[in-house]
């Protein structure tokens, strides 16, 4: 029943992907929104929990996939193009919203200082995926735009070792070996910058070439090679796939510019069959077992983290206010959110359900806000009042698509 699911709600997100654009509407929202409908305690037509193994291998891959294709859009070159602003917001602005949703957790929903720090590094990355008109539109300054793209393109890889470590430790002291969690996060990196490197160069030798119509697959199979040796190995594969991507962005301009559409589109696959199974875990009962401190850190970790962090951030930045305050607002939970959350739940740390709790709540409330609200926001930049101006809109009277991350397609 999830395939048939799956591919019926995929179907009619299709269907209205032109009125997303245009619209409030997030295809994001109907794959959330489904898959609680279709949960246990409504239509229970999907039956899942958090231990099944389809909820984890999926949530692994989909996690796998956006890393490997966020790091390919990130290379040097690309951050040293412009890197003062989203270098405020990532090495300042990333540890700030930790320290601050750590703080609310430790005082407002009364979580030890571990928890708290462990909740913060999970909540800490941002997705553009739900401030689609912001990011998509060409009236908005390119360098908000890419500060965006840029920040939550790396913000991702950056939170995972916080995550880790912090996980490690709130599994207790005598879980914890840090030379063997060393050990993993190291070897992943290894594998995650030799692996693309070698296949890259191995490629540009004269007894090796691909051909047009396998030149996409390149990149497919160097991603498909760095997750079977992380898994072989017990290498940490999201630090793998996140430096892969990095380095194929930085020595192989060709294999990145080849796997963009095609790689998009498998991550955003892999990502909206993990909403719906993140949705369908989302019932009225879970719901109702967050308890009130629980709802006013959510409200707290929204409306105060981020904006908070940005602000410290950007002080004295060249961004007007307008710009600043659509960077502090549109800092929206997305998916990388989602899976690190289902990684804590299924680590067996006795917290493990309470954050998991509270992180859903955070990124069900943080979709359906940043979501509705990107397009209001997006509006305030156009002089002239008029429907911005998609990525990829046919109706462009220009004709030439936005420079933005393709995941704000949605």
């Amino acid at each position: 029943m999830l395939l048939l699911a799956y591919a019926a709600v995929l179907l009619l997100a299709v269907l209205v992907s032109h009125l997303a654009h245009r619209t409030v509407l997030s295809t994001a929202v109907l794959f959330l929104v489904a898959g609680f409908a279709l949960g246990p305690g409504v239509l229970d037509v999907i039956d899942v929990t958090g231990d099944d193994d389809i909820v984890g291998l999926l949530a692994e891959l989909a996690l796998f996939a956006v890393l490997f294709t966020d790091g390919m859009r990130v290379g040097f070159q690309d951050l040293r193009s412009a890197w003062r602003l989203p270098g405020r917001a990532l090495l300042l602005g990333l540890p700030l919203t930790l320290v601050v949703t750590a703080v609310l957790a430790h005082y407002v929903a009364g979580l030890d200082w571990v928890d708290a720090l462990l909740l913060g590094a999970v909540l800490a990355p941002t997705d553009p995926v739900f401030a689609a008109a912001l990011v998509g539109n060409d009236k908005v300054p390119g360098r908000l735009r890419h500060l965006l793209n840029v920040e939550s393109g790396v913000n991702d890889g950056l939170a995972l070792p916080f995550v880790v470590v912090l996980l490690a430790i709130a599994a207790g002291e005598e879980d914890l070996h840090v030379g063997e969690l060393s050990a993993e996060l190291a070897l992943g990196l290894v594998i995650g910058i030799v692996v693309p490197y070698a296949a890259i160069r191995l490629e540009r030798t004269r007894w090796f070439r691909a051909s047009a119509h396998y030149e996409p697959l390149n990149a497919v199979a160097i991603g498909l090679l760095v997750l079977a040796l992380a898994e072989a190995t017990h290498a940490n594969l999201f630090l793998a796939a996140f430096a892969a991507g990095i380095t194929i962005a930085t020595t192989g301009e060709r294999q990145r510019e080849t796997f963009v559409e095609f790689g998009e589109l498998v991550a955003e696959l892999l990502k909206l069959a993990a909403l719906l199974v993140f949705g369908a875990l989302i019932t009225p009962s879970f719901v109702a077992d967050v308890p009130l401190g629980g709802w006013v850190f959510v409200v707290l970790a929204i409306f105060v983290a981020r904006p908070v962090a940005l602000w410290v951030s950007f002080w004295g930045a060249e961004l007007t206010k307008r710009e600043q305050f659509a960077a502090m607002w549109f800092g929206p939970k997305g998916f990388a959110s989602v899976v690190y959350g289902l990684y804590v739940l299924n680590a067996g740390i006795d917290s493990g359900d309470e954050l998991f709790h509270l992180v859903a709540m955070t990124v069900v409330l943080s979709i359906l806000l940043h979501s509705s609200t990107d397009i209001v926001v997006a509006r305030g930049f156009d002089d002239e009042e008029e429907t911005p101006h998609w990525h990829g809109d046919e109706d462009s009277p220009d004709g030439v698509a936005a420079e933005v991350d393709p995941r704000a397609a949605d």
